[in-house]
């Protein structure tokens, strides 16, 4: 609250130091009310009396403009008293006396209205026009002033501030008061209590600050995408204000005001044009569209905004020309701030693994609650102290609780994103990994991320003939060539591109990086005739003087030039191809003009007519040459109307461009239809361009499918039709056809596509890089931003980023999401086997009355110490389709020639999962527990016989003449150094079986003979849980810290027999299943 008050007083002192004297007297002050709402009030008591007389007569005054009742006036408060100076007299006049007297005992009925009034509030005091006239004092700046204040206090008022939180597991906190509460219950009731139940409550209470730590880190991923659209503010604009040019702060911007728009700015806000000269601007953030669009003044709207030739928005870039709007709109009010604000209220989806933990999660917690309830009502009805109970209740929970799977799965996701960050992907969402292995439908936008985003020369015709630009192309192919060079003069002269200015110390770019001023059909002349011509364009530009230009217009659609050349005038003409052809009369072959006559208008409309199919724009180019006579040196030329020629012009040519697709891209949708996910184009551009581009990436495919004749495979939907489509024919359309093109898509409309594919129960993700894509980047199951030419919104919102803006690189994320599904399968397969050995021995200790075979803290030590390395370790294991096929590209392709999973039925914890952990390897294990246990028992003289009830005598303190199987007699303190080494002993042997699960659990079909041990991460995995045990067994202080003592040698070879069991056992079931696939081993065991 001190830091705000000072933000406050700094704020008043710099916009109201000039009249700082005029209200000394008033006192100001910040008073933090509840839900974060700062108000800031101002106390004037001895003009009480005349504000609340102008407070009265203002609220009559708005009594016909959406009046708000006065308590949620409070929000205005405005900066100053009634006795300003002009420079920054005001508005939203208060009535102070009435604040200091109602706000305090009202307060909580004051902020539940301003939650449901604030936004409609602000919004009034926008709209100016709407302000009784009498409180607009002074000249327009003077509101305007007041006005940045109103926009300062709603800064202040929508700030809002996050609590650090912590998201519990409820287990582990169940957990560990349940251990607190035992030990100091035992410790008040017998006046000693052991110390096992201490250390089990503080592991727990660490595992559960390191799950909070990554929960909160998760969480405030999202908090950044305001913070973001923030910066997308230009800095500065160029505005008219009381007849003034000035250039203010894109923030000072409000409703009304005139802005000045040129080449090469960033639209500051949501403006209507009032005049213009041959603007163009870059709608690509909002719509999509690659090509620039012309503005033009008084232009009635038909249809949407966004479609409106007479507005620009903001956040848009101007190209070309230049003109002169007023403010409708600033902020959050603007096309682009509904966007953002859009994304910021999108609920966060769950991804489908974090779905299949809650699931996995909530299913052991309710088997071991149930489990360890079960047991805790069994041993109370057998007569055993309530105390001990509840310490069977504790170990049932403890042993059923995979503790270190969360950290195991959080380690493999981290370790997947940094192999997926060499490749190109950075992953923002660890649960992402695994998303895009799953992915159903991918709805890709076009510009930026299939497209390169640059438009580019493709085709040229001249001389009757149409050719192919290529990329190898240089200026030595054109040099002899004069019909060439007669259209590249035309392509030159009749551009208003040009290169941006180098700083003289700065070493030129190469061609492909350097800044071009201009819109991007010039841009693309200028590119290519800087590669086919020898000098490029000032080969041209600097022989020929520019004398007038009649810029591009929407109604003629043509473009004229004169140019000076040895005492003789040129005009170069270029325009809309059925322009240029009704204007010529003759037709330029080489150095030779002809007539132009009906074949050469055949070819010539055809070539447009293939171009344009092809989804390229196509321009029309021709020349003449003005008499000497008619037109002598020193002519005046004029522009409207045109006092020379225009028609009867020679036709030059053609040049046809395109956005071109990124050349992996073809590639890359291939290997996703084989994989067997959808492709979906969702665009903003044209139809035609959008399924031109289609079919050359392979979205849209040709088909000539006899078969199906009447069933369209393909088919291209308008926003205009989209608009009309209810829910379900939507979700209809989709689930029809195969190929399906969107294109004239709003960002709503975007969202609706997405959620129709949720609808299907179809994991989707989204590829986008402006801000228009960043609500359906949010409400994707993944989504996947451009990270060079993506946004800093949309690169807040995605899941997944990719480095090189390649839509091939997601063909990478799908085979790793793939991969680390199938292991982290084995992780968890692997992890569950050793519930089993950790359950029997608390089983045993209640029904079968023998000394507890292990205890809760060795427990501990294999979930979170020796299962944790090779569990982790299972991520770096390659597929197992890498060897059943030779080549690696085979392997590949038949790698994601598996359909991608179906969430609903394919779980990360199946039944049959389940099954082989639990009914099959967990018992082998649990069998050579038991089995280390008796041995160790007998070789101290107590046989099984003897083992059997005698639980109660041998916990017993006050029994220190137990006798064995041989009549020795055993003190408490002999026995319990007994019963820990036992537990050490079933420890080893776990860990030794674990050893062979890991080893079983790196496939699931093929041999580990073929599979080989080529993961040394394993192998040093295998080797550190040795390592460790040797550690808990003989490392000093391990009885007083752990409760576990040295083994001798030949103990450890006890459980090495029942893993050679595990690596046989799974050996011949892998070799019958491969042998008989689709029988009952492998639909019951092969998960």
């Amino acid at each position: 609250i001190q830091r705000e008050t000072e933000s406050c007083n700094y704020y008043i002192t710099k916009l109201d130091s000039p009249a700082k004297s005029e209200y000394h007297k008033a006192e100001y002050r910040v008073i933090r009310l509840r839900n974060s709402l700062t108000i800031l009030l101002i106390s004037d008591l001895e003009e009480a009396n005349n504000d609340n007389m102008k407070y009265k007569d203002y609220e009559e005054n708005c009594s016909s403009a959406n009046r708000v009742k006065k308590d949620v006036w409070i929000l205005c408060v405005r900066v100053g008293s009634f006795n300003d100076p002009p420079e920054v007299s005001g508005l939203a006049h208060f009535l102070q006396f009435w604040i200091k007297k109602d706000v305090i005992t009202r307060e909580r009925e004051i902020i539940q209205r301003v939650k449901n009034t604030k936004e409609r509030l602000l919004s009034f005091i926008a709209q100016t026009d709407h302000l009784p006239s009498k409180f607009l004092r002074g000249n327009s700046t003077a509101l305007k002033n007041n006005l940045k204040k109103m926009y300062i206090i709603k800064c202040m008022i929508s700030s809002k501030y996050k609590n650090i939180y912590f998201e519990y597991n409820p287990e582990a906190i169940v957990g560990a008061s349940l251990c607190f509460g035992n030990y100091f219950l035992e410790l008040n009731t017998y006046g000693e209590a052991s110390e096992d139940h201490l250390w089990i409550g503080l592991v727990l209470i660490v595992l559960i600050m390191i799950t909070g730590v990554f929960s909160y880190y998760q969480d405030t991923k999202s908090s950044r995408i305001m913070e973001s659209f923030q910066q997308m503010i230009p800095q500065c604009a160029k505005v008219l204000r009381d007849s003034e040019r000035k250039e203010l702060l894109a923030t000072e911007l409000v409703v009304g005001d005139i802005v000045l728009l040129e080449t090469g700015d960033q639209v500051p806000a949501d403006i209507r044009i009032l005049e213009c000269q041959g603007l163009k601007v870059d709608n690509a953030s909002i719509t999509g569209e690659s090509i620039p669009l012309i503005r033009m003044a008084n232009i009635p709207q038909t249809g949407s905004v966004i479609q409106a030739k007479n507005m620009v928005f903001f956040s848009t870039n101007v190209v070309e020309g230049s003109g002169k709007g007023v403010v409708v709109a600033c902020g959050d009010h603007t096309v682009m701030g509904r966007v953002v604000k859009l994304t910021s209220r999108l609920p966060t989806r769950p991804t489908p693994l974090s779905r299949e933990i809650h699931r996995f999660i909530k299913l052991v917690s309710c088997w071991a609650i149930f489990l360890g309830v079960s047991f805790f009502t069994m041993s109370i009805a057998m007569g055993h102290d309530w105390i001990d109970s509840v310490l069977f209740l504790i170990g049932i929970i403890v042993a059923n609780v995979p503790e270190g799977i969360v950290a195991t799965m959080t380690v493999s996701l981290t370790l997947t994103a940094k192999r997926m960050a060499s490749k190109n992907c950075l992953v923002k969402n660890l649960e992402a990994v695994e998303t895009l292995g799953c992915t159903a439908v991918i709805c890709s936008d076009k510009t930026g991320t299939l497209t390169q985003n640059k438009m580019t020369v493709r085709h040229v015709w001249y001389n009757g003939q149409l050719c192919e630009v290529m990329s190898s192309d240089t200026w030595r192919k054109y040099i002899n060539d004069p019909g060439f060079k007669n259209l590249a003069r035309v392509a030159s002269l009749c551009n208003r591109a040009e290169w941006a200015p180098i700083l003289k110390d700065e070493p030129l770019p190469p061609l492909n990086k350097r800044k071009i001023l201009g819109d991007a059909s010039d841009a693309a002349l200028l590119r290519c005739m800087e590669i086919l011509v020898k000098g490029g364009t000032d080969s041209f530009r600097k022989n020929y003087v520019k004398i007038l230009e009649i810029p591009f217009n929407s109604t003629d659609k043509f473009q004229a030039n004169i140019h000076l050349f040895r005492s003789k005038y040129l005009i170069s003409f270029k325009g809309a191809p059925e322009r240029v052809l009704e204007r010529c009369s003759t037709v330029a072959f080489g150095n030779e003009t002809k007539d132009l006559n009906e074949e050469i208008r055949s070819a010539y409309t055809e070539s447009c007519y293939i171009l344009a199919n092809n989804g390229e724009r196509v321009l029309g180019f021709a020349d003449l040459e003005l008499s000497t006579k008619a037109f002598p040196v020193g002519y005046h030329f004029e522009a409207d109307p045109p006092n020379f020629p225009l028609e009867n012009l020679r036709l030059i040519g053609l040049i046809a461009m395109m956005d071109p697709p990124r050349p992996a891209v073809p590639d890359a949708v291939y290997k996703c239809r084989c994989a067997g996910i959808k492709v979906i184009m969702v665009t903003g551009d044209h139809p035609d361009t959008a399924k031109a581009i289609a079919k050359y990436v392979g979205i849209i495919t040709d088909h000539d499918d006899y078969a199906n004749s009447n069933r369209k495979q393909d088919i291209v939907v308008t926003g205009t039709q989209l608009r009309d489509l209810l829910p379900e024919q939507l979700d209809q359309l989709i689930r029809q056809h195969q190929e399906i093109v969107f294109a004239r898509t709003s960002p709503v409309q975007k969202l609706q596509i997405v959620e129709s594919c949720q609808r299907l129960h179809l994991i989707t993700a989204v590829t986008g890089d402006g801000v228009n894509d960043s609500p359906a980047l949010k409400k994707a199951d993944i989504g996947i931003a451009m990270g060079i030419t993506g946004s800093d919104v949309s690169k807040q919102v995605a899941d997944l980023i990719l480095l090189d803006d390649n839509f091939a690189s997601i063909v990478t994320g799908i085979e790793e999401g793939r991969r680390i599904f199938d292991n982290l399968k084995s992780s968890i397969a692997y992890t569950l086997a050793s519930n089993v050995p950790e359950i029997t021995p608390f089983l045993a200790f209640i029904v079968l009355g023998i000394p507890l075979p292990v205890g809760v803290i060795c427990i501990l030590c294999i979930d979170l110490g020796t299962d944790m390395w090779p569990a982790i370790a299972l991520a770096y294991e390659k597929s197992e389709s890498d060897i059943m096929l030779r080549y690696n590209l085979l392997s590949f392709l038949f790698f994601l020639l598996r359909k991608p999973r179906i969430p609903q039925s394919d779980h990360l914890v199946s039944r049959k999962l389940i099954f082989m952990a639990y009914g099959q390897i967990g018992v082998i294990e649990a069998c050579a527990g038991f089995f280390t246990y008796f041995v160790v028992m007998a070789e101290h003289g107590f046989l099984p016989k003897r083992l059997l009830g005698l639980r109660s005598m041998w916990d017993s303190s006050v029994v220190n003449d137990l006798e064995d199987s041989f009549g020795q007699e055993w003190t408490y303190q002999q026995r319990k150094v007994l019963e820990y080494t036992c537990h050490t002993a079933f420890f080893v042997s776990i860990v030794i079986a674990q050893v062979a699960d890991a080893m079983v659990c790196k496939t699931r079909r093929n041999s580990l003979l073929r599979q080989g041990m080529g993961n040394w991460v394993l192998n040093l995995g295998l080797l550190l849980e040795i390592v460790l045990a040797c550690v808990v067994c003989y490392a000093p202080y391990m009885d007083r810290i752990l409760k576990t003592y040295s083994l001798k040698p030949e103990w450890w070879l006890l459980g090495v027999p029942y893993a050679i069991i595990i690596l046989i056992y799974e050996e011949l079931r892998k070799w019958w299943i491969r042998r008989h696939p689709g029988g009952w081993w492998d639909k019951e065991t092969s998960y």
